[in-house]
Protein backbone atom coordinates (compact mmCIF):
# COMPACT_ATOMS: atom_id res chain seq x y z
CA UNK A 1 0.00 0.00 0.00
CA UNK A 2 1.62 3.38 -0.78
CA UNK A 3 2.38 5.98 1.97
CA UNK A 4 0.46 9.07 2.05
CA UNK A 5 2.57 12.09 3.70
CA UNK A 6 0.95 13.44 6.51
CA UNK A 7 1.25 16.66 7.85
CA UNK A 8 3.29 16.96 10.85
CA UNK A 9 3.72 19.72 13.58
CA UNK A 10 6.66 19.24 15.13
CA UNK A 11 6.75 21.64 17.73
CA UNK A 12 3.62 19.97 19.26
CA UNK A 13 6.37 17.53 21.29
CA UNK A 14 9.26 16.37 21.27
CA UNK A 15 8.41 13.14 19.79
CA UNK A 16 6.71 15.42 16.87
CA UNK A 17 10.11 17.16 16.23
CA UNK A 18 11.72 13.77 16.24
CA UNK A 19 9.61 12.40 13.65
CA UNK A 20 9.79 15.69 11.53
CA UNK A 21 13.41 15.89 11.31
CA UNK A 22 13.74 12.32 10.41
CA UNK A 23 11.43 13.39 7.03
CA UNK A 24 13.39 16.72 6.32
CA UNK A 25 16.89 14.37 7.19
CA UNK A 26 15.04 11.75 4.44
CA UNK A 27 13.75 14.05 2.17
CA UNK A 28 16.76 16.07 1.89
CA UNK A 29 18.79 12.86 1.28
CA UNK A 30 16.18 11.95 -1.95
CA UNK A 31 15.18 8.60 0.31
CA UNK A 32 11.96 6.78 0.29
CA UNK A 33 11.00 4.91 3.24
CA UNK A 34 11.39 1.95 1.72
CA UNK A 35 15.00 2.75 1.34
CA UNK A 36 15.57 4.45 4.74
CA UNK A 37 14.63 1.17 6.04
CA UNK A 38 16.95 -0.91 4.08
CA UNK A 39 19.55 1.41 4.62
CA UNK A 40 18.35 1.67 8.72
CA UNK A 41 17.26 -2.13 9.36
CA UNK A 42 13.81 -1.40 10.01
CA UNK A 43 10.31 -1.76 8.77
CA UNK A 44 8.73 1.04 6.11
CA UNK A 45 5.71 1.02 8.84
CA UNK A 46 7.91 1.77 11.90
CA UNK A 47 9.24 4.65 10.07
CA UNK A 48 6.24 5.74 8.42
CA UNK A 49 4.71 5.69 12.53
CA UNK A 50 7.89 7.52 13.51
CA UNK A 51 7.33 10.15 11.12
CA UNK A 52 3.53 11.01 12.41
CA UNK A 53 4.29 10.93 16.17
CA UNK A 54 2.28 7.20 16.06
CA UNK A 55 5.08 5.51 17.65
CA UNK A 56 7.85 6.28 20.33
CA UNK A 57 11.24 5.40 18.38
CA UNK A 58 12.83 2.29 19.06
CA UNK A 59 15.82 2.40 21.47
CA UNK A 60 18.21 1.31 18.58
CA UNK A 61 16.79 4.02 15.58
CA UNK A 62 18.17 6.94 16.70
CA UNK A 63 21.57 5.64 16.22
CA UNK A 64 21.13 4.45 13.27
CA UNK A 65 19.72 7.51 11.61
CA UNK A 66 22.81 9.42 13.03
CA UNK A 67 24.71 6.76 10.77
CA UNK A 68 22.83 7.13 7.85
CA UNK A 69 22.36 10.73 7.51
CA UNK A 70 26.32 11.09 9.30
CA UNK A 71 25.02 13.84 11.89
CA UNK A 72 26.65 12.16 14.73
CA UNK A 73 24.39 12.42 17.51
CA UNK A 74 21.67 14.23 16.59
CA UNK A 75 19.32 11.67 16.34
CA UNK A 76 20.35 10.87 19.64
CA UNK A 77 19.98 14.08 21.86
CA UNK A 78 16.19 13.98 19.90
CA UNK A 79 15.69 10.50 21.57
CA UNK A 80 16.81 11.92 24.90
CA UNK A 81 14.15 14.63 25.21
CA UNK A 82 11.33 12.52 23.85
CA UNK A 83 11.73 9.22 25.74
CA UNK A 84 11.63 11.60 29.00
CA UNK A 85 8.20 14.22 27.89
CA UNK A 86 4.41 12.80 28.55
CA UNK A 87 3.11 12.88 25.26
CA UNK A 88 0.14 15.38 24.58
CA UNK A 89 -2.17 12.81 23.55
CA UNK A 90 -1.04 9.63 25.70
CA UNK A 91 -4.63 8.71 27.24
CA UNK A 92 -5.98 8.31 23.98
CA UNK A 93 -2.97 6.63 22.82
CA UNK A 94 -3.31 4.73 25.98
CA UNK A 95 -6.73 3.62 25.18
CA UNK A 96 -5.06 2.53 21.50
CA UNK A 97 -3.03 0.43 22.74
CA UNK A 98 -5.49 -1.26 25.92
CA UNK A 99 -7.80 -2.14 22.81
CA UNK A 100 -5.31 -3.92 21.17
CA UNK A 101 -3.25 -5.43 24.16
CA UNK A 102 -3.34 -9.27 24.64
CA UNK A 103 -2.23 -8.81 28.64
CA UNK A 104 -3.27 -6.24 30.68
CA UNK A 105 -2.37 -6.09 34.45
CA UNK A 106 -3.61 -3.29 36.29
CA UNK A 107 -3.10 -2.11 40.17
CA UNK A 108 -5.77 0.30 41.79
CA UNK A 109 -5.34 1.51 45.14
CA UNK A 110 -8.58 3.27 45.87
CA UNK A 111 -10.81 2.20 42.98
CA UNK A 112 -12.36 -1.08 40.80
CA UNK A 113 -10.56 -0.95 37.23
CA UNK A 114 -12.72 0.71 34.35
CA UNK A 115 -12.57 -2.79 33.05
CA UNK A 116 -14.30 -4.66 36.15
CA UNK A 117 -16.37 -1.64 36.83
CA UNK A 118 -20.72 -2.22 37.52
CA UNK A 119 -22.60 0.69 35.56
CA UNK A 120 -23.36 1.64 38.63
CA UNK A 121 -20.28 1.87 40.07
CA UNK A 122 -18.48 4.22 37.25
CA UNK A 123 -21.55 6.58 37.57
CA UNK A 124 -20.60 7.23 41.54
CA UNK A 125 -17.00 7.12 40.90
CA UNK A 126 -17.37 9.52 38.34
CA UNK A 127 -20.35 12.05 39.14
CA UNK A 128 -18.10 12.77 42.73
CA UNK A 129 -16.15 15.34 39.98
CA UNK A 130 -17.79 18.45 40.46
CA UNK A 131 -16.09 19.91 37.45
CA UNK A 132 -18.76 17.17 35.47
CA UNK A 133 -22.15 17.97 34.58
CA UNK A 134 -24.58 15.09 34.94
CA UNK A 135 -24.67 14.30 30.67
CA UNK A 136 -20.67 14.61 30.78
CA UNK A 137 -20.72 11.50 33.19
CA UNK A 138 -23.54 10.00 31.61
CA UNK A 139 -21.36 9.73 28.47
CA UNK A 140 -18.09 8.99 30.31
CA UNK A 141 -19.83 5.96 31.79
CA UNK A 142 -21.20 5.22 28.64
CA UNK A 143 -17.62 5.18 26.91
CA UNK A 144 -16.24 2.94 30.35
CA UNK A 145 -18.80 0.78 29.21
CA UNK A 146 -18.55 0.33 25.92
CA UNK A 147 -14.59 -0.66 26.86
CA UNK A 148 -15.53 -3.67 28.22
CA UNK A 149 -17.28 -5.02 25.32
CA UNK A 150 -14.64 -7.05 24.24
CA UNK A 151 -14.12 -8.44 27.17
CA UNK A 152 -16.75 -10.61 25.91
CA UNK A 153 -15.53 -11.12 22.39
CA UNK A 154 -13.09 -14.24 20.93
CA UNK A 155 -9.96 -12.03 21.35
CA UNK A 156 -10.29 -11.15 24.60
CA UNK A 157 -7.58 -10.39 26.53
CA UNK A 158 -5.94 -11.96 29.64
CA UNK A 159 -6.27 -9.38 32.82
CA UNK A 160 -4.83 -9.55 36.01
CA UNK A 161 -5.92 -6.67 38.81
CA UNK A 162 -4.30 -6.23 42.14
CA UNK A 163 -6.33 -4.06 44.62
CA UNK A 164 -5.79 -2.43 47.72
CA UNK A 165 -8.06 -3.28 50.49
CA UNK A 166 -9.55 0.24 50.23
CA UNK A 167 -11.05 -0.53 47.43
CA UNK A 168 -13.45 -3.37 49.08
CA UNK A 169 -13.78 -1.44 51.93
CA UNK A 170 -14.64 1.98 50.51
CA UNK A 171 -18.43 2.21 49.47
CA UNK A 172 -19.25 4.16 45.96
CA UNK A 173 -23.41 4.28 45.27
CA UNK A 174 -25.55 2.32 46.63
CA UNK A 175 -25.18 -0.62 49.44
CA UNK A 176 -27.00 -2.95 46.62
CA UNK A 177 -24.78 -1.21 44.44
CA UNK A 178 -21.49 -2.41 45.90
CA UNK A 179 -22.72 -5.76 46.66
CA UNK A 180 -23.16 -6.43 42.83
CA UNK A 181 -19.82 -4.21 41.93
CA UNK A 182 -18.19 -6.85 44.76
CA UNK A 183 -19.87 -9.80 43.49
CA UNK A 184 -18.34 -9.10 39.32
CA UNK A 185 -15.25 -8.78 41.60
CA UNK A 186 -15.82 -12.03 42.59
CA UNK A 187 -16.33 -13.84 39.41
CA UNK A 188 -13.01 -12.98 38.21
CA UNK A 189 -10.36 -14.08 41.04
CA UNK A 190 -9.42 -17.19 39.10
CA UNK A 191 -10.68 -17.44 36.15
CA UNK A 192 -9.14 -18.96 32.43
CA UNK A 193 -9.47 -15.54 31.31
CA UNK A 194 -8.42 -13.21 34.69
CA UNK A 195 -6.67 -13.01 38.00
CA UNK A 196 -7.74 -10.46 40.96
CA UNK A 197 -5.44 -10.48 44.17
CA UNK A 198 -5.99 -7.89 47.05
CA UNK A 199 -3.58 -6.28 48.96
CA UNK A 200 -4.69 -6.72 52.51
CA UNK A 201 -4.48 -3.17 55.14
CA UNK A 202 -2.97 -5.71 57.48
CA UNK A 203 0.56 -5.43 55.24
CA UNK A 204 0.93 -2.36 55.85
CA UNK A 205 2.76 0.21 53.48
CA UNK A 206 4.15 -0.77 50.06
CA UNK A 207 5.83 0.42 46.86
CA UNK A 208 2.97 1.91 44.28
CA UNK A 209 0.59 2.98 47.27
CA UNK A 210 0.53 6.65 46.10
CA UNK A 211 -0.88 6.05 42.35
CA UNK A 212 -2.58 3.61 39.44
CA UNK A 213 -0.68 1.46 37.29
CA UNK A 214 -1.20 -0.29 33.80
CA UNK A 215 0.85 -2.87 31.90
CA UNK A 216 -0.08 -3.85 28.94
CA UNK A 217 1.44 -6.41 26.40
CA UNK A 218 0.62 -6.09 22.48
CA UNK A 219 0.63 -8.59 19.98
CA UNK A 220 4.17 -8.15 19.11
CA UNK A 221 5.60 -8.74 22.23
CA UNK A 222 6.24 -4.96 23.16
CA UNK A 223 4.75 -3.29 25.95
CA UNK A 224 3.35 -0.53 27.78
CA UNK A 225 3.53 1.40 31.12
CA UNK A 226 0.52 3.69 32.37
CA UNK A 227 0.88 4.95 35.80
CA UNK A 228 -1.45 7.63 37.13
CA UNK A 229 -1.46 10.16 40.10
CA UNK A 230 -4.08 12.52 41.47
CA UNK A 231 -3.68 15.06 38.69
CA UNK A 232 -0.97 13.58 36.52
CA UNK A 233 -0.16 10.67 34.43
CA UNK A 234 2.68 9.34 32.39
CA UNK A 235 2.54 6.72 29.38
CA UNK A 236 6.19 4.71 29.22
CA UNK A 237 6.52 3.43 26.22
CA UNK A 238 10.53 2.75 26.21
CA UNK A 239 12.02 -0.80 27.16
CA UNK A 240 13.52 0.33 30.26
CA UNK A 241 10.91 2.72 31.76
CA UNK A 242 8.54 -0.21 31.05
CA UNK A 243 11.04 -2.75 32.41
CA UNK A 244 11.26 -0.52 36.09
CA UNK A 245 7.83 -0.75 36.46
CA UNK A 246 6.84 -3.97 35.67
CA UNK A 247 9.64 -4.81 38.51
CA UNK A 248 7.43 -2.90 40.88
CA UNK A 249 4.29 -4.82 39.79
CA UNK A 250 5.68 -8.36 39.95
CA UNK A 251 7.03 -7.21 43.89
CA UNK A 252 3.35 -6.15 44.59
CA UNK A 253 1.89 -9.56 43.00
CA UNK A 254 4.48 -11.43 45.20
CA UNK A 255 3.49 -9.98 48.33
CA UNK A 256 -0.68 -9.73 47.33
CA UNK A 257 -2.94 -12.48 48.94
CA UNK A 258 -3.34 -15.43 46.88
CA UNK A 259 -6.43 -15.72 44.60
CA UNK A 260 -8.22 -18.01 47.09
CA UNK A 261 -7.43 -15.76 50.00
CA UNK A 262 -8.45 -12.56 47.81
CA UNK A 263 -11.99 -14.37 47.12
CA UNK A 264 -12.35 -14.98 50.87
CA UNK A 265 -11.52 -11.62 51.56
CA UNK A 266 -13.87 -9.71 48.88
CA UNK A 267 -16.86 -12.38 50.34
CA UNK A 268 -15.74 -10.67 54.05
CA UNK A 269 -16.37 -7.25 52.36
CA UNK A 270 -19.36 -8.34 50.94
CA UNK A 271 -20.88 -8.84 54.00
CA UNK A 272 -21.18 -5.41 54.88
CA UNK A 273 -23.32 -4.76 52.00
CA UNK A 274 -25.46 -7.03 51.95
CA UNK A 275 -28.77 -5.35 50.75
CA UNK A 276 -30.57 -8.02 52.71
CA UNK A 277 -29.08 -7.26 55.90
CA UNK A 278 -31.29 -3.98 56.54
Amino acid sequence: MKFTSKELSPYLSARHYFGSEQRRHRERARLSLVQLADIVNFSKSTLARVETAELMPPPELPSALDAAFGVEEYFHGLFQLAKKEAHPDQYRRFMDFEARAEVIEVYEPQAVPGLLQTREYARASLGCQEDLTKEQVEERVNARMSRQERLHSDSRPYRWAILDEAVLRRPAGSREGMYKQLARLLEQVDTPHSMVQVMPFCLGPYPLMGGALNLLTLPDGSAVAYEEGIEAAHLHEGPEAVKKWRRRYEVLRANALSPAASAELIRNAMEDYNPCDT
